[in-house]
């Protein structure tokens, strides 16, 4: 079923809404939080935390593009349920790849309202917009998906060392470019 055709499901309030999502989204969805959670019942409860939010979002808004907003819904819902399992148990795999970002960013109460975090976030997208297609996937694998660095180097048929060093090249990149873009770091 065609997305527009899905989210009209959802302004009219129709439960086959959340079924064709399903079927569409479904498989992606568990993906984006499998590769957060470890846990498979962590993952089946956030994808379907993630359509009953999506359930309660649409409407009022309408969004342009339905797989990239479901996906969101999820990452954050399963980034919540990380916190929250890992509460006691710091320096997790994604705390990690998170800690390796902090030095490219404001401190979080230097970002304080959402026009300035949209600001940041769009200097983001500009910024990956100018890499390499392979450069891009490695970096959204790494920081996005929370992909550990040995999982990159054999998907990229790469040492772990290679890999450092160009995640490495590209947050030195990225420190300069959103520093042009007048993002307070």
């Amino acid at each position: 079923m065609d997305d527009s055709k899905i989210i009209e499901l959802f302004k009219e309030r129709s439960e086959q809404a959340i079924i064709e999502l399903s079927n569409k989204y479904g498989k992606l969805c568990e993906s984006v939080a499998g590769a957060i959670l470890p846990d498979p019942a962590d993952v089946e409860e956030c994808v379907n935390d993630a359509y009953l939010g999506v359930w309660n979002t649409i409407p009022p808004k309408e969004p342009e593009y339905l797989p990239g907003y479901v996906c969101k819904v999820v990452r954050n819902l399963a980034m919540k349920k990380l916190r929250f399992n890992s509460a006691r148990k710091r320096n997790s795999f994604f705390d990690v790849s998170l800690d390796e970002l902090e030095d490219c960013f404001p401190t979080a109460g230097s970002v304080e309202d959402e026009a300035e975090a949209k600001n940041a976030a769009d200097a983001v997208n500009r910024f990956l917009s100018t890499l390499r297609k392979d450069d891009r996937t490695m970096f959204i694998r790494r920081y996005w998906n929370a992909d550990t660095v040995e999982a990159l180097a054999r998907d990229y048929g790469k040492t772990k060392h290679n890999i450092n060093a160009r995640l490495s090249r590209i947050k030195k990149e990225l420190k300069k470019y959103l520093s042009k873009e007048g993002i307070m770091l």
